[in-house]
């Protein structure tokens, strides 16, 4: 699959500098795709199809090759790329993983962006592999998002309460750590932990409503001025409003969407499949134009237009 122009890092800096954002959609169930892309398409916007190793692992996305077979069926140029999401070093279940080959398929199969997750290694470790990953991908002409920090919510077991999380900062992204990364690294973009969390995986509290995160911005801030380039905020889903788009003018250029989508494709699925479709596009929809506000960035976006 050739990757159309422009590339996703050309459209993410694109994003950065007008300080908008690119929203990543991920895709744990492959029917949820169509409806995505429909709703980009029809909301004349840009944005991400995603999928993470735990999708296939844990959810019904299948494989790296079926997420790209689904893409190459419903995808649209105008308004999606393909973008392999996180790739853990150490998963969320503690063990280690194999990541090289998963980033050679991928590069294979014509993934437009990828991401390696090192955020459990101590911080030399993950700059060595997260140098790896650039260095195979920059020779396919495919950006890198690392992640430095611990954006929780994916780990076995209950978090503590968030408002002790967020108080005692917890995992957040050093901004020291972060500009030796981004020069050790080479990397594009960068997620960053800053009080957003992840939606739950497993068990019940897969489906149980998210805890309502926020987001320290004046930490943000101290970030973006030592890195340098575009930022990322994984666990978008459930943040109040006023604090995305204060992030998004500080220098979040891609937000990670998944939660929001997949639980009501879940509560849905058991009626049928089409009308899970329906939940998603209707929601998918609503984030764009009433969350993100992105509605219509599509041509700004991918053909540069003023």
């Amino acid at each position: 699959m050739t990757i159309p122009s422009p590339d996703t890092q050309t459209i993410v800096r694109r994003a950065w500098q007008a300080k908008t954002v690119v929203p990543a959609f991920n895709i744990p169930y492959l029917p949820m795709m169509e409806p995505v892309v429909r709703a980009l398409r029809d909301t004349r916007s840009f944005g991400l199809i995603a999928v993470a190793r735990l999708e296939w692992m844990k959810f019904q996305s299948g494989s790296l090759a079926a997420v790209q077979t689904e893409y190459a069926r419903v995808g649209d140029a105008r308004h999606t790329r393909l973008h392999l999401d996180h790739v853990p070093v150490i998963d969320e279940d503690n063990l280690r993983v194999d990541y090289v080959p998963v980033f050679r398929e991928a590069l294979a199969l014509g993934y437009a962006s990828v991401m390696l997750d090192g955020s459990r290694l101590p911080l030399d470790e993950n700059i060595a592999a997260t140098r790896r990953v650039v260095d195979m991908a920059h020779a396919a002409g495919v950006a890198v998002e690392g992640e430095l920090g611990a954006v929780l919510g994916h780990e076995a077991g209950p978090l503590p309460p968030y408002e002790e999380l967020f108080a005692s900062g917890r995992g957040f992204t050093d901004p020291d750590e972060a500009a030796r990364f981004g020069r050790g690294t080479g990397v594009d973009w960068l997620s960053v932990a800053i009080g957003n969390i992840h939606g739950a995986i497993s068990g019940a509290a897969r489906g149980r409503q998210k805890v309502q995160a926020r987001l320290n911005l004046e930490h943000l801030r101290r970030i973006r001025e030592q890195t340098g380039v575009p930022l990322v905020l994984h666990g978008g889903s459930g943040i109040r409003k006023s604090d995305v788009q204060a992030a998004i003018r500080e220098g979040i250029a891609k937000i990670n969407v998944g939660t929001a989508i997949r639980q009501p494709y879940e509560q849905s699925m058991q009626d049928s499949v089409a009308r899970a479709q329906e939940a998603v596009y209707a929601t998918t929809t609503a984030i764009i134009r009433d969350e993100l506000e992105i509605a219509g960035n599509a041509g700004s976006l991918v053909n540069g237009e003023q």
